[in-house]
């Protein structure tokens, strides 16, 4: 299964960006983004930043993840 993520763009170099969620860092590519600045934060599928996100709306996609692995963790 695959999972688009919000992630954090803190650093560009041609059409790569280097992105982050929580402490993990991952190489993205910005071929289909590349009006994207340091600071906002993309949706990030298969190694591409697919869309480009408010704070917000990302703040809000990162609990609703936090909640599901917290739900999952009461599960087991």
């Amino acid at each position: 299964m695959c999972l688009a993520v919000p992630m954090k763009v803190i650093s560009i170099d041609d059409d790569h960006a280097t992105c982050v969620i929580g402490d993990v860092e991952r190489e993205v590519r910005l071929s289909l983004l590349p009006e994207v600045h340091i600071g906002e934060y993309v949706i990030v599928h298969a190694g591409y930043a697919i869309q480009i996100l408010d704070e917000e709306e990302a703040q809000e996609t990162l609990q609703l993840f936090a909640d599901f692995q917290e739900d999952i963790g009461e599960m087991g």
